[in-house]
């Protein structure tokens, strides 16, 4: 999608532009440590178990906890959501720059608790701006556009993160990251303007209790549904995430900067294409049927499982690495579809609020429990399967990739009942 297929006016080419830009720094900044985690293991001396900590639980905690209440504190007619960003991006590049700086475990740690704290504040505040300014038929595509930071950011994050770590180290790599996204917030304002909300957020009455919202929200079974399939897809997404690549430098011998080149770039390409191509397909289908908004994630995560398991079992590094082209593009189908539907199936003054949820689930269930749950499980498995622990993981990790489609497909068959008529 380009920016002008979003909408034609030029603000808002503009808005989505830069959200994107500062949506890349957001996964640049989270996904960097990914492509370092092995040799932060070797230099810290670390279990797998606790790389999964510092990749996922320590950064999603306060992350997915803070969310909600700013999410709150954002659905307020007088919050400046352009401010709110700002904020965001300067906290979390200055804590990119102090994980360089981490001397052991507990710091570093702390720092990717403060990168998670930092980073809570952008995606809920980014959503409401996109809902604001983009028409209902648009927004699939609009959201997948803003969603393709997150495949750009983790390519750019792998390659310049494994490039450095090999020629100046990890610690260089994430102070060296951390710079644009300090520069661009000093920009920012003068990018990012607030629209202001639709008139009936305007005029509406004073914010209802969270227990209130909350209720009001979970009581639709489609968000539910659509809830649990983007929360156990970004479970599976960020489990693969952290312990593919450290299958391609523990079991094929890469180095960082080459696990960060090949897996990477494959990688990051399959993934902007599968963003876009899901908010499309969303977006086309949907108009004549609204189930098919949810067809393209409930059947290409079905079709992507078995092509995983394949390509986990491959010996050879190039031969899995083609593997994972079309099942990672097809992975990717779900964003634009869950987070217009998260804005689509509640009220207006309840969009952030609903976007805090989806974001709870995905970090806390995802990126909080993945990369722990399966590195608690590649040391239990170590006993017997020696080196080849992380493998078996991922071939556990390929079939469960039938939960989320599950959760899809039965959200689809719901959608025409539990979607506002307009």
């Amino acid at each position: 999608m380009s920016a002008q297929s979003a909408e034609a006016s030029p603000n808002v080419r503009l808005l989505m532009w830069t959200l994107l830009i500062v949506y890349i720094f957001n996964f640049l900044d989270r996904q960097i440590v990914n492509i370092l985690a092995e040799e932060i293991s070797r230099d810290l001396n670390l279990s797998d178990a606790q790389i999964g900590l510092m990749t996922g639980l320590a950064f999603a905690l306060f992350y997915t906890f803070l969310g909600i209440p700013i999410a709150r504190y954002v659905d307020r007619p007088k919050t400046n959501r352009a401010h709110v960003i700002t904020i965001s991006l300067g906290v979390w590049s200055a804590m990119t720059a102090a994980c360089g700086l981490a001397q052991n475990f507990v710091q570093l740690l702390l720092a990717r608790i403060g990168v998670g704290v930092g980073e809570a504040g952008c995606t809920p505040a980014a959503h409401s701006l996109i809902t604001d300014a983009v028409p209902a038929e648009k927004r699939a595509s609009a959201m997948a556009f803003y969603g393709l930071g997150i495949p750009i950011g983790g390519l750019i994050g792998m390659v310049i993160g494994g490039t450095l770590n090999d020629f100046f180290g990890w610690r260089n790599a994430f102070l060296a990251v951390s710079i644009p996204g300090i520069l661009f917030a000093f920009v920012l304002p003068f990018l990012l303007r607030d629209p202001g909300r639709h008139h009936l957020v305007a005029k509406a009455a004073p914010q209802q209790r969270f227990g209130t919202v909350l209720r009001q929200i979970m009581t639709n079974k489609s968000f539910v549904l659509v809830l649990l399939g983007a929360s156990f897809t970004a479970f599976l997404s960020y489990g693969k995430g952290v312990w593919v690549v450290i299958l391609f430098q523990r079991d094929f011998g890469l180095s960082a900067g080459q696990t960060g080149l090949w897996l990477g770039v494959i990688t990051g390409l399959a993934g902007m294409l599968g963003t876009w191509g899901g908010g499309y397909l969303a977006d086309r289908f949907g108009k004549a049927d609204k189930r098919h908004i949810l067809t393209a994630p409930a059947l290409g995560m079905t079709l992507a499982a078995p092509l995983l398991f394949a390509a986990y079992v491959m010996q050879d590094w190039r031969l899995c690495l083609v593997l994972l082209i079309i099942p990672t593009t097809l992975n990717y189908f779900y964003y634009g579809p869950s987070y217009a539907l998260a804005q689509q199936l509640v009220r207006p003054d309840q969009r952030a609020v609903a976007t805090s949820l989806v974001i709870f689930g995905q970090n806390l269930i995802g990126l909080g429990l993945g990369p722990l749950f399966f590195g608690i499980l590649s040391d239990a498995f170590k006993p017997m399967a020696g080196a080849e622990s992380v493998r078996w993981v991922l071939y556990g990790a390929a079939w469960l990739g039938l939960l989320p489609a599950w959760f899809f497909w039965r959200a689809s068959k719901r959608l025409k009942q539990d979607l506002p008529a307009a």
